[in-house]
């Protein structure tokens, strides 16, 4: 079968390499990958940028993760919103536990009440988004807020320290 008349696989070229020393010439088949795609080029980027600063993304791929869940636990049914609702009371009782133990002043104060009520924040967000779903009524914004805040803080403090 001449080579005019075989078709050939994309990515596939026939070589003869000449002066073989000792047996007759014979084809060899070398495989050479495809270029990739601008969308595989594209993808492969974003996965490396998004790999080496995983570290400072935290805050979004927990606030992610918090966003999946609820919308799970809202299928499963309404009441699992009942049962995450204390969850909303424990950085209040957090703060007013270490405030008692170890009273803080100035910038640590500060830290600790914003800190409280960030968390305060995401677990009321986490109980009405169970009971009603995530994206119901302002959820969806009051997520988004949070998020903005959470990650902004995140990258403040792993800045100064």
């Amino acid at each position: 079968m001449s080579s005019r008349t075989r078709t050939r696989a994309a990515g596939v070229h026939t070589v003869r390499i000449p002066r073989q020393r000792g047996r007759r010439s014979q084809p060899f088949l070398i495989v050479v990958p495809d270029r990739p795609s601008l969308t595989r080029e594209v993808l492969g980027f974003l996965g490396r940028l998004l790999w080496t600063f995983r570290a400072a993304l935290a805050p979004t791929a927990l606030a992610l993760l918090a966003l999946v869940v609820t919308a799970l636990l809202h299928v499963l049914g309404w009441w699992s919103g009942l049962v995450l609702a204390p969850l909303a009371l424990a950085p209040a009782v957090w703060f007013a536990v270490l405030q008692h133990q170890r009273p803080g002043h100035g910038s640590t104060l500060a830290w600790r009440i914003a800190l409280s009520a960030l968390a305060t924040l995401i677990g009321a967000w986490a109980a009405l988004a169970a009971a009603f779903g995530p994206w119901t009524g302002p959820l969806g914004l009051i997520w988004l807020i949070a998020l903005i805040v959470a990650q902004s803080a995140w990258l403040i403090v792993r800045r100064t320290h």
